[in-house]
């Protein structure tokens, strides 16, 4: 303990002296537990967040005030006029005395996302790194993510740039910002492992110091980002999210792409020609993990006698898990670059609506392997809820179609129950009629889209769609 100039007992923990992410595996039991209730699974797949002990060695989970912490720089998190109150904020300006608030004036705020250094004044680091994030509202998720990860990557970048030995994080989203805390987690932990992995080699020590209700999010999600053993890598790789964005852990967003996460329904379009379809028959909670299946080919067998119901449940549930976790684990961007299969906005049920592009779809270009784990990869956490599929077939070519071996393959991983659908379809001739079910602002369309249906049907007026 030291004494600071006043005379007050400046207390700070040093960092040396708290046990490492990978020291504190024995202590948990945690693993033993996951790594039983999941050996099934995924043998073959590596995971995208191997084990690293020379990654888990830099890293700390701290239950108490970031304010003590001996870090080179600690992390406040702030509002854009870096004036906000909040425990860490609070905790921060009173150790750290008045000349913090008189500096931080000076800096005329910060922008959502960026990072600001100051000096440490009167704590044991060196430096403070002030961040804004994202108020968080749900039909603008994308844009809290994008915001979210460039906190934590703004102040790693910093904290390379001035050869820091340690930084300390704080919970960047505060209660009130509204980020749901889970989420939250997710992109902090990823976001500081790409970084080490990547850039990080300079970086010694990162601590993460949580309070008491933080800490359980922490130390569940921890273990699939920062796995302390072969057993619980294996063990996590089920639990990892599908989106785990790219190489630098940054959300990949095609634009204005808006991720909706209330609770929709279900639609599901195709179609043929110039013509648009839409299907606004209810699809139900679709059954793409829960694998439904063709209920009358499984009857054929049951009655056969090969296979039980449940076995054949089972098998499929096994096959899916194992595309799912190869999904995860492969870089799909230039998949997801051609902008054949994306997420929009939702109808006027309220459902997730999904696009599709035929003239997107360069068949005898792509590898089919990886379109098949990138529909799976976007579609797994869709078609948990209600949806619709729009698919675009304006000026599709031959060459766009996919063959059949293709849909046969989907169809057996996914096993959709296709025998319902054909009712489902609706056919469209031209975007008046879609933005009947689906206003224009929910839809990212395609300019090539937009220009042939003005072309062909004339400019569409809002007037007259207004009144539906």
């Amino acid at each position: 303990m030291g004494m600071d100039p006043l005379g007050a007992r400046s207390q700070f923990v040093d960092i040396q002296t708290l046990p490492t992410w990978q020291q504190q595996l024995d202590n948990d039991g945690e693993e033993k537990r996951l790594v039983r209730s999941h050996s099934m699974l995924s043998q073959s797949f590596p995971s995208p967040f191997p084990y690293r002990p020379d990654i888990n060695r830099k890293i700390i989970l701290f239950v108490g005030d970031i304010a003590l912490l001996n870090c080179t720089a600690v992390v406040n998190t702030s509002n854009e006029s870096l004036n906000d109150k909040n425990p860490t904020s609070d905790s921060i300006h009173q150790l750290a005395g008045p000349e913090l608030r008189d500096e931080l004036l000076k800096l005329k705020g910060c922008r959502t996302g960026e990072a600001k250094l100051t000096k440490g004044f009167n704590l044991a680091a060196r430096f403070i790194i002030h961040t804004v994030g994202p108020k968080y509202k749900a039909k603008y998720r994308t844009a809290a993510e994008s915001s979210l990860y460039s906190c934590y990557r703004n102040i790693m970048q910093l904290a390379a740039e001035q050869s820091m030995a340690s930084v300390g994080f704080c919970v960047v989203t505060t209660i009130k910002r509204g980020y749901p805390p889970e989420d939250a987690t997710h992109i902090a932990l990823r976001t500081v492992r790409r970084f080490l992995e990547n850039h990080g080699n300079s970086i010694e020590t990162v601590v993460f110091a949580v309070s008491d209700t933080e800490e359980s999010v922490f130390k569940k999600l921890l273990p699939l980002y920062y796995p302390r053993s072969e057993g619980e890598e294996k063990a996590c790789l089920p639990l990892i999210p599908a989106d785990i964005g790219n190489s630098e852990g940054e959300p990949v967003v095609p634009e204005r792409r808006i991720r909706i996460t209330e609770k929709p329904g279900s639609i599901e379009d195709e179609c043929e020609e110039d013509s648009l379809e839409l299907d606004l028959g209810q699809v139900g909670t679709h059954a793409f993990a829960r694998m439904e299946g063709d209920v009358d080919k499984q009857r054929k067998l049951i009655l056969q006698g090969q296979m039980s119901e449940a076995a054949m449940q089972k098998q499929h549930q096994r096959n899916y898990g194992r595309w799912l976790c190869r999904a995860r684990a492969e870089d799909l961007s230039d998949i997801a670059a051609l902008k054949a299969l994306y997420q929009t906005g939702v109808d006027i049920c309220g459902r997730t609506v999904m696009v599709v592009v035929g003239r997107n779809i360069p068949v005898t270009l792509i590898d089919l392997e990886k379109a098949l784990l990138y529909f799976i990869h976007v579609m797994d956490h869709i078609t948990v809820k209600e949806y619709v599929m729009v698919y675009f077939h304006t000026l599709t070519g031959e060459h766009n179609h996919l063959d059949t071996d293709f849909l046969k393959k989907l169809y057996d991983i996914v096993d959709v129950n296709v025998s319902g659908m054909k009712e489902k379809v609706r056919y469209l001739d031209n975007l008046q009629q879609l933005f009947t079910c689906i206003k224009p602002e929910q839809l990212d369309i395609p300019p090539f889209v937009l220009e042939y249906d003005a072309r062909v049907n004339g400019p569409y007026h809002h007037s007259e769609a207004s009144g539906l």
